[in-house]
C-alpha cells in the first residue's frame, strides 16, 4: 500500500495534535504552529459566559467570520480565508476540493456538553450578529484543522493527495469526529446518518484504523441508545450482566492478549524484580495481589517470581501470596497450580484469598505475621476505582498505606481516559487505542481470528466503556503517569525510582515480537510504548 499518514501512521502523535480541536478538555497540551490555541477561551460550562473573550475583544468579535489567522501561517491562509487567491503550488487546491469532506451537523437550539446544559450568548444590540455559538466554534475547526494539516502533510511528505487510502483514512476520522459531536449534543437525527455511513467504512477485518473505528462505531452507537431526550441530564444505565459465552470469550481474549502483547508481560517483568530486590536475605515475604493481573489464568507472574527465588542461592523460608477480588473460586484453582509448582522448585508456597472488591477491602482482611516482609501488586487494577469524587481510590490507598507494604508495584494504561468532556476523551482514547491496533497489525495477519479476538472481545469492551458509559458504570480510567504521581503523593506514598531500564530493554530484545516497542525512563517511571505512543508505565512506590 502506498504511504498515507492516516492509514500506516494514525498512531503519530504529529497528525493527533491536528485533530485534538479547540475544545476545553480535548487534549489541551497540543499547540498548533507556536500559536495561542481558541480553547484558551472557553472557560466555563453552563454559564451564558461559556464562549468569553477579553471585553476589549467583544466588539470585534460580533458576526466575524472564524478566522483561521491565530492557527496557521499566512500562506494557509489563502485556501481558507480568500479561496480565490493564487496557491503556491497550481491544481493542490483543486486536488483537495475533490476529496470528501466533513459532514455537517444539524443542532437544535438548545445543547448539552456531557448532561449539561450550555447556556449560549446572544448580544442585546439590534445592528450586529450573536456570537458564534460553542458547536459552530467545534465544528468549523474541526474542519479547518483536518483540511490545513492535511494540505501541510501532502506537501511537505508526499507532494500531492492522489492516494485514495489517504482520503478514506481522513474522512473515517471526519466521520468519527463529526458522530463523536452529534452524540455529544444528543442529536440523534445526525448521529444515526453519520453511524450509518460508518457502518459502511469501519470495517472488522480492515485496515488498522478501519478496524479500531468499528469499535468506536460501537461505542457510539451505544452512548446514542443510552441517552435521554433534550432537557434531562446524564444517561441511563447500561445493562452489564455478561452471560457465561461473553465471560469466556473475554477470558481467552486476555489469554492471547498475554501471549499476543508485551503490555502484560511487561508489567509482570518489572514488578518481579522490584519485588525481588524487596525480598532480597528475608526469610519470611508476602505478596498481596490486587486482582491476580485481571483473573489471568495460571498465575505466571507469580510462576516467574518462584523460578526466580529458586535460582537464588539463599531462597525464603516460606512465601505467602494473598489473593485479593471477587472471582475468588477461580483464585483458588491458580493457587493450587502454583503450590504445586513452588514445591516442584522447592519453595515453600502458601496461597490465600480475600473475597472483596478493592472498594470494600479492609486492612483487617489481610492477614500478616510479625518478622514479615510486605509487597502489594496492583496489574491494571487501580485505575477501575478512580471515580470523581476521588473517595472510593482515596480510601483504597489508605488501607494499603495503613498495611505499611515495604514496596507498592503499580501498573497502569499511560493514557488520559478519564477527562471531565467527552469529547476529549473521544479523542485521547482514539489516539491510544490507534497504536494499540497498529501494533496488533504488524504482529498479526490481516485475517488472523486470534487477532479478531483480542481487537473484538478485549480492547473492543474497554473501547465502549470510555465511549459509551457515564457515572460508576465507567470503570475504564486509565490515567497518566504524572496524575498516578499526584494521587500517590496526595496519598503519602513516596515514588522509588525504578532503575531498569538497561534489563527492561534486553528483555524487550529476547521477546523478538517486532519492531515499534520502545522503552523509556520517565522520571522514575518505565514507560513501554509503541513508536513513541505510551502504552503502560510500571511506577513503584514506599510509605
Amino acid at each position: 500500500m502506498a504511504p498515507g499518514y492516516m492509514i500506516n501512521s494514525l498512531y503519530n502523535e504529529q497528525y493527533f495534535n491536528r485533530v485534538n480541536v479547540g475544545v476545553n478538555g480535548i487534549y489541551p497540551r497540543s499547540n498548533t504552529c507556536g500559536m495561542k490555541r481558541k480553547s484558551d477561551v472557553f472557560l466555563d460550562v453552563g454559564t451564558n459566559g461559556f464562549i468569553k473573550n477579553d471585553q476589549e475583544n467583544d466588539d470585534q468579535s460580533l458576526g466575524q467570520d472564524l478566522s483561521m489567522s491565530s492557527f496557521y501561517p499566512r500562506r494557509y491562509l489563502s485556501v481558507f480565508d480568500n479561496p480565490n487567491s493564487p496557491w503556491q503550488l497550481p491544481g493542490l487546491l483543486n486536488k483537495i476540493k475533490r476529496t470528501k469532506s466533513m459532514p455537517e451537523s444539524s443542532f437544535n437550539d438548545h445543547g448539552l456538553v456531557d448532561g449539561e446544559n450550555v447556556g449560549i450568548h446572544r448580544s442585546n444590540s439590534t445592528n450586529s450578529l450573536p456570537k458564534p455559538r460553542f458547536r459552530d466554534y467545534v465544528l468549523t475547526y474541526t474542519q479547518r484543522y483536518l483540511e490545513a494539516e492535511a494540505i501541510e502533510d501532502a506537501i511537505s511528505d508526499y507532494g500531492t493527495l492522489e492516494d485514495e487510502g489517504t482520503r478514506d483514512g481522513m474522512h473515517l476520522v471526519q466521520l468519527l469526529v463529526s458522530c463523536a459531536e452529534a452524540v455529544a449534543c444528543r442529536d440523534k437525527t445526525q448521529s444515526s446518518k453519520l453511524l450509518a455511513e460508518l457502518r459502511g467504512d469501519a470495517l472488522v477485518f480492515g485496515s488498522s484504523f478501519q478496524r479500531v473505528a468499528s469499535c468506536f462505531m460501537q461505542g457510539l452507537t451505544d452512548r446514542l441508545s443510552l441517552v435521554h431526550p433534550l432537557g434531562a441530564v446524564g444517561l441511563v444505565a447500561p445493562a452489564r450482566n455478561l452471560n457465561p459465552i461473553a465471560l469466556d470469550k473475554k477470558e481467552e481474549a486476555l489469554r492471547l492478549v498475554y501471549e499476543t502483547c508485551p503490555h502484560i508481560k511487561f508489567g509482570h517483568f518489572i514488578a518481579n524484580l522490584t519485588i525481588l530486590e524487596a525480598f532480597e536475605g528475608e526469610n519470611y515475604v508476602h505478596v498481596v495481589d490486587l486482582g491476580m493481573t485481571l483473573g489471568l489464568q495460571q498465575g505466571h507472574q507469580w510462576r516467574e517470581l518462584v523460578q526466580c527465588l529458586a535460582n537464588q542461592s539463599r531462597t525464603p523460608r516460606r512465601l505467602r501470596i494473598t489473593a485479593v477480588g471477587p472471582c475468588v473460586n477461580q483464585f483458588v484453582i491458580i493457587g493450587k497450580e502454583l503450590e504445586a509448582y513452588a514445591l516442584e522448585n522447592g519453595i515453600n508456597l502458601e496461597f490465600s484469598t480475600v473475597e472483596s472488591s478493592l472498594e470494600t477491602l479492609k486492612p483487617e482482611d489481610i492477614k500478616t505475621y510479625k518478622n514479615e516482609v510486605l509487597v502489594i501488586n496492583s496489574i491494571l487494577q487501580l485505575h477501575c476505582v478512580v471515580k470523581e469524587s476521588r473517595g472510593a481510590l482515596n480510601s483504597v490507598l489508605k488501607v494499603i498505606h495503613e498495611l505499611s507494604p515495604k514496596v507498592l508495584t503499580l501498573v497502569e494504561q499511560d493514557s488520559n481516559h478519564n477527562g471531565p468532556f467527552f469529547l476529549g476523551r473521544f479523542m485521547e482514547a482514539l489516539h491510544y487505542y490507534s497504536a494499540i491496533f497498529d501494533a496488533l497489525d504488524a504482529m498479526l495477519p490481516k485475517y488472523d481470528t486470534k487477532r479478531a479476538k483480542i481487537e473484538q472481545f478485549y480492547f473492543a469492551e474497554e473501547i465502549k466503556n470510555i465511549v459509551s458509559c457515564e457515572g460508576p458504570h465507567r470503570v475504564e480510567r486509565h490515567e497518566r503517569v504524572d496524575q498516578w504521581r499526584r494521587r500517590m503523593s496526595r496519598a503519602g506514598f513516596q515514588g522509588a525510582p525504578i532503575k531498569l531500564v538497561t534489563q527492561a530493554k534486553q528483555w524487550l530484545a529476547k521477546l523478538e515480537i517486532c519492531e515499534g516497542y520502545t522503552i523509556v525512563e520517565d522520571k522514575g517511571c518505565l514507560v513501554l510504548g509503541w513508536k513513541s505512543k505510551p502504552i503502560v508505565a510500571v511506577s513503584c512506590w514506599k510509605c
